[in-house]
């Protein structure tokens, strides 16, 4: 950038100087042009050339340039004593008049004017000085022997003599005269101030200066122009600092006057999926900014994620109550368009959860009943202070781990409700849908019962993509994002813990999810009545790791002793809870290989609620 503004600069101070030059060397020649415009006044004159010989002009006039360049070429001609043919055919003549008085007049050519003759019956004699200079000049005398040719030589004033001296900068000057032999004497002389080729060298200092004002005075402009550019582009970005596009799941978002009073004020618009981006993010103090880019309009189906007109969502939800507080941010319950919804607010040290997250959202055909519905997301400010909203559909039961740990225990029905429900989002995250629409493998990566809301239906949803892994088979990567944030250490597996798994093979983090999935059964298998009885709730492995462990602790549980969270014998008798326990310890399993997929344990369960006589939620079965 700064080789082109100084590339830039260097043009125009080029340009600059040369009209500089132009204009004052045409300046100087007008006065000497003048006497040739028959009418007396300034014609178009212009300089095109100087050199050591003398001056090429024109006036902008074919006619009076063409009567110049025959003034010159005359004035230099060695044989001019009797001017009796016309000069050029543009030239206007009248008839000679007979009683015009003939007059003798000295003769010579130049141009030192040697060899003097007399020539006879001329109207005027003419004596003249040509040339740039007075010691290079060339001389001569003659006769003009017609009224045509006196306009040339000596304007249209017909007096007894005529001097062009008052012609500043002339290239020559011709003096004419009436009268027997008039034109004898001194030969006029050149203005004391006519300009020649070496007129930049004798001024030398002079128009360094100019020049070097000229190229300074463009310089500091060039910088002025992209400072105030500058300016401008900072002061666009702070009134609008994210140019967000937001996505919408139902029809009447699509009414862009309506609002919620009282909305909390924010700036920014809507989010694009991250498909939909296009080229590398540009790097800057914020990377906010990769949400930047252009985006396709082209709305992804199956989805339920239209794109429109930008809109800012910030402004149009009235929050309400807090409903929950985490590491990562807080929930609110707020007011759209009078309907609740779920607002998570993202600290800002957070932006990659909460970008990360959003791209997972947008996922096409990411759409589903037991995965936590997705309205949009946007940047806003309360305060001083920056805010990542991430709206969603708002379930006031809360979180799994919320119901276990408040509130009753569950039927049979329930428990198979849950975890049937569960592992069915489950199943859908890690399916991979192929097709122009498709759908990439997803592995969530932070399954644990603080992440899995329950409905009012009783059934549940996926929440929280934070630290979600993408896998697309037919391109054969798989995206990890950006996100350096790490997962629930009493969650993680074995080979998770240790470090031990393949993070280039995407069933690494499938058999991963599946890992705690199993620990998440067992937490609901904890709360559920069997013989009348259910366990007090308390997180996996709450009896033997602390409230917040570290990861050698969990190690040392988990791999170095191969603990277990413990089964109550008396599940035993309960063959629907027996079963489910044993799907649980199936997915637990130190060797990641033998973890049953998520697909085979929905149907496992679903042959357990059938056998029992406990049907889960009839969503559920249509799967």
């Amino acid at each position: 950038m700064k080789i082109f503004k100084l590339v830039l600069s260097w043009i125009i101070a080029t340009v600059c100087t040369q009209h500089i030059k132009a204009d004052f060397l045409n300046g100087s020649m007008v006065a000497a042009l003048r006497r040739v415009d028959g009418s007396g006044q300034d014609a178009n004159y212009k300089l095109n050339d100087v050199s050591k010989d003398g001056f090429k002009v024109t006036t902008g006039n074919s006619s009076l340039d063409e009567t110049n360049a025959d003034l010159l070429a005359l004035l230099q001609n060695k044989s001019m004593m009797n001017l009796t043919q016309p000069l050029s055919p543009n030239i206007a003549s009248k008839p000679d008049s007979p009683s015009l008085p003939k007059f003798s007049c000295h003769a010579c050519d130049p141009p030192d004017c040697r060899n003097e003759k007399i020539c006879y019956s001329a109207i005027k004699c003419f004596k003249s000085r040509t040339g740039g200079k007075t010691d290079s000049a060339s001389v001569s005398r003659g006769c003009i022997g017609e009224t045509r040719h006196v306009p040339l030589f000596c304007s249209s004033a017909f007096s007894p003599s005529q001097t062009q001296e008052n012609a500043i900068n002339a290239a020559y000057v011709v003096q004419c005269c009436e009268g027997e032999l008039c034109n004898d004497g001194d030969f006029p002389s050149l203005p004391h101030n006519i300009v020649t080729a070496d007129v930049w060298s004798e001024n030398g200092l002079v128009n360094a200066v100019v020049v070097t004002v000229m190229v300074v005075s463009c310089v500091l402009i060039s910088c002025a122009v992209a400072g105030a550019a500058r300016l401008l582009w900072q002061r666009i970005k702070r009134r609008y600092p994210k140019g967000l596009l937001v996505t919408s799941v139902t029809a009447n978002v699509l009414d862009s006057g309506s609002s919620v009073n009282g909305g909390t004020s924010g700036s920014g618009g809507l989010v694009l999926p991250m498909q939909y981006r296009k080229g590398p993010a540009p790097t800057g103090d914020a990377s906010l900014k990769d949400l930047l880019q252009e985006a396709s309009m082209t709305s992804g189906s199956g989805s339920g994620l239209p794109l429109f007109v930008q809109r800012t969502l910030a402004k149009q939800i009235c929050l309400s109550e807090i409903v929950g507080k985490g590491r990562y941010g807080e929930v609110w319950r707020g007011v759209w368009q009078g309907e609740s919804v779920a607002v998570k607010i993202f600290f800002s040290r957070d932006e990659l959860s909460w970008d990360r997250e959003t791209e997972v959202y947008s996922t096409v055909l990411l759409r589903h009943e037991n995965v936590l519905g997705y309205y949009g997301s946007d940047v806003t400010s309360v305060g001083s202070c920056t805010q990542l909203w991430l709206v969603t559909h708002y379930h006031p039961l809360g979180s799994l781990f919320d119901q276990l740990s408040t509130g009753p225990p569950l039927t049979h029905a329930a428990m198979i409700n849950i975890v049937l429900s569960t592992v069915n989002g489950i199943n859908h995250l890690h399916t991979e849908i192929f097709g122009t629409q498709g759908k990439p493998a997803i592995a969530h990566r932070d399954i644990k019962s603080k992440n899995i809301l329950v409905k009012n239906d009783g059934t549940c949803c996926i929440a929280d993509f934070g630290l979600a892994v993408l896998h697309s088979q037919a391109a054969n990567e798989i995206n990890i994002g950006d996100n350096h944030r790490v997962g629930t250490k009493r969650y993680m597996s074995p080979e998770v813990l240790t470090e031990s798994f393949d993070p280039s093979q995407f069933e690494s983090f499938r058999r991963a999810d599946m890992y705690a999935l199993g620990l998440v059964l067992w937490e609901v298998l904890l709360r559920c009545l069997s013989n009348g009885r259910a366990e007090v709730y308390y997180p996996p492995y709450g009896d033997l790791a602390p409230h917040d462990p570290s990861f050698e602790e969990m190690i040392e549980i988990v791999v170095t002793e191969q603990r277990r969270p413990e089964l109550p014998p008396r599940w035993a008798a309960d063959q629907l809870v027996w079963g489910v326990a044993d799907v649980a310890r199936e997915c637990w399993h130190a060797n990641a290989s033998v973890r049953l997929s998520a697909l085979r344990v929905k149907k496992t369960i679903l042959k357990l609620a059938e056998r029992h006589h406990s049907l889960p939620h009839a969503s559920l079965l249509s799967d």
